[in-house]
């Protein structure tokens, strides 16, 4: 088992990453669950398909579990399921001392966690990540919110969760479309500064992929270990460090809205063309070579994610698209920060990229 220590000041967690983690859930939570009743929020696919682990490894250990189970899908990050969840946690009579668990993907761990933030003004929450993507990035650095009509992710609080577990285990049971969605957030740790990671990925993300446990382990604790650095160092993104983990979310972001945050494109899809569009635009205005550019969008179609944006055939042009980044959240002073590249494993944060320009760049690689 891998074991990573997340440092934010005061109240330092760890990622646990293994095999079998959810069947030692009590084990693994001792101190944690405090009361009889726990309450757990997690969707529908993954109740169906862990709910039977999860519910044996509370009862044997004498604890009563208590689900609220939501249909999946980004839509599920909405006011209204924030609203029914908090009232639902209020009925169970959480009390703040008390943890909630999140089982589930991305949508279910920001969905609990900012639910958990609010509760009688936070309360614990554990994360379970049931996807890849969760694993590596969603559910570690205590990010969490809820879509609104005027995009992504614009409603939420940082709460840090108190244990996250990432029981690889899952993993087997991910549809293909689902680990490739992760894997996109995989490659990034390479891409946004450390070029061996890269390299790494170039070697090995087909056998991951294809399910080597040993390679999987790797891939998943690396990626735990580079976030939880760059959280310790810039836990509520003011420094500039943290906002490299954005890397390919800004174009992937207005790519998810133009899509109306639908199943047409999943968020780590969305990432993996974003950070090829990032680098392309790096490279047409002079920061990267072409041949690095080729070599992300190379990669990521030599395993199945998304490298062109004509191929989503949307109907509308560069500005349409630029005009969903006015509502970025990172939004400061009416400049939009992106984050470029200058070389793979060396992004950095450009604060003088005119949306404009952007535009023109989205329709030229439309027409691609």
């Amino acid at each position: 088992m891998a074991v990573i220590t997340v440092d934010v000041a005061g109240r330092p967690y760890e990622v646990r990453v293994a095999a079998g983690l959810l069947a030692e859930l009590v084990q693994h939570c001792r101190g944690r669950l405090r009361k009889r009743s726990v309450p757990i929020v997690t969707d529908r696919n993954v109740h169906s398909a862990w709910g039977d682990v999860v519910e044996a490894a509370l009862r044997d250990s004498g604890h009563e579990p208590h689900w609220r189970i939501l249909p999946p899908g980004e839509a599920t990050k909405s006011w209204d399921e924030l609203s029914a969840t908090v009232n639902w946690l209020l009925a169970q009579e959480v009390e703040r001392g008390d943890h909630i668990l999140a089982l589930g993907g991305g949508v279910i761990g920001d969905l609990t966690g900012f639910a958990a933030a609010i509760v009688k003004r936070g309360c614990h929450f554990i994360q379970l990540p049931t996807t890849l993507l969760a694993q590596v990035d969603s559910s570690v650095g205590g990010k969490t919110a809820i879509n609104t009509p005027a995009g992504k992710n614009l409603v939420g609080a940082f709460h840090q969760p108190s244990l996250v577990l990432a029981d690889l285990a899952v993993l087997d049971t991910l549809p293909e479309r689902e680990l490739l969605a992760g894997y996109a957030e995989v490659v990034k740790y390479g891409l946004i500064g450390d070029a061996d990671f890269f390299s790494w990925c170039d070697t090995n993300g087909p056998a991951m992929l294809a399910g080597d446990p040993a390679l999987r382990e790797y891939a998943v604790a690396h990626s735990v270990a580079h976030k939880a650095r760059i959280v310790a160092e810039d836990e509520r993104e003011t420094s500039g460090t943290r906002a490299l983990l954005n890397l390919g979310h800004t174009f992937g972001h207005a790519l998810e809205a133009e899509t109306g945050f639908s199943d047409r494109l999943l968020h780590g899809e969305a990432v993996a063309l974003g950070m090829v569009l990032a680098a392309r635009f790096s490279a047409r205005v002079g920061l990267l070579s072409r041949s690095s550019a080729n070599h992300v969008a190379d990669h990521f179609a030599s395993v199945g994610l998304p490298s062109q944006l004509s191929g989503l055939g949307l109907a509308c042009d560069g500005q349409a698209l630029a005009a969903h980044m006015l509502h970025d959240k990172k939004m400061d002073a009416g400049q939009l920060p992106f984050v470029l590249m200058k070389g793979i494993g060396e992004a950095f944060i450009a604060r003088d990229v005119e949306l404009s320009e952007v535009a023109k760049f989205l329709d030229e690689e439309l027409e691609a």
